[in-house]
């Protein structure tokens, strides 16, 4: 922007979004500050460390106050205590101990059919999920769609689940602190569906479920049994749909999966 060349509405508005994608979404002065015509302040002289009087005690250091966040335990126990997915729902709603929600516009719970034999599981809402509460709504999401298309599966036959349910800001990978207080509540979702199979959707949730280091192109397409809080499933982990909107020849890869899946699900009597 220069001053013979200002922004139009529609400019500022895709700033705007830019910006809001990026996580700066708080104004932190009413009035605007031009920096360029700030002088930075001049440097405070040091200033020597008072003496000690004799027999006088050693001065104190400040003590640095303990980091805000929540208790592991507590979303421990309380994701144990919800009875069925509406509750564990309305804890999640009420719940405070992640920071994530302080900036999220709303949760982002599930979508599809809670009695589905079949669930997805991927990393964290993006900016359109978390404009409209569901997993897998943006782009990634319609190409989702597709593939299930592809081999007879819809939403209503399929549970999708984040194993996050407030979107980071800017879409950073969520912190370990805050996966620690999410993941008792998406185990407990997992015994609560109880699903026969899983399928997870890109390499931080592969990681997690799987509990593993390795990269999604070592781990996609190999089943393994797994346990996910008590429950104990046959999982299979793909490439997330954003990822292959970015590289298209992964595709090829992603629809063996996919054709993976169609062939468990017949092998084990499923509906679909």
């Amino acid at each position: 922007m220069t001053e013979n060349h200002p922004l139009n509405h529609d400019e500022m508005l895709a700033v705007l979004d830019w910006y809001r994608a990026a996580g700066v979404d708080i104004a932190v002065g009413e009035e605007p500050v031009d920096r360029f015509a700030q002088r930075p302040p001049a440097r405070p002289a040091a200033t020597p460390p008072p003496t000690a009087m004799p027999g006088a005690a050693p001065p104190q250091r400040a003590v640095e106050p303990p980091a805000i966040g929540g208790d592991p335990g507590e979303a421990r126990s309380l994701a144990a205590s919800a009875k069925s997915l509406d509750e564990l729902q309305a804890l999640l709603e009420n719940y405070d101990g992640c920071g994530l929600k302080l900036r999220a516009t709303q949760l982002v719970f599930a979508d599809g059919n809670p009695a589905a034999d079949i669930m997805l599981i991927g990393e964290a809402p993006g900016a359109e999920e978390d404009r409209q509460g569901k997993p897998f709504v943006g782009k990634s999401g319609q190409l989702l769609d597709r593939m299930l298309a592809a081999i007879g599966l819809d939403r209503s036959k399929v549970y999708i689940a984040n194993t996050v349910p407030w979107r980071p800001p800017g879409n950073r990978t969520p912190t370990p602190e805050e996966m620690a207080l999410c993941l008792p509540f998406l185990h407990r979702q997992v015994e609560l569906v109880a699903p026969k199979l899983v399928m997870t959707l890109g390499g931080p949730a592969m990681q997690t479920i799987f509990e593993t280091t390795s990269g999604i192109i070592k781990m996609r397409g190999k089943w393994s049994g797994v346990t996910i809080g008590s429950h104990q499933v046959e999982a299979i982990p793909t490439l997330h749909p954003a990822y292959l909107l970015r590289n298209a020849p992964a595709k090829e890869q992603a629809w063996a999966d996919m054709l993976s899946l169609k062939l468990k699900i017949e092998a084990l009597g499923l509906a679909h």
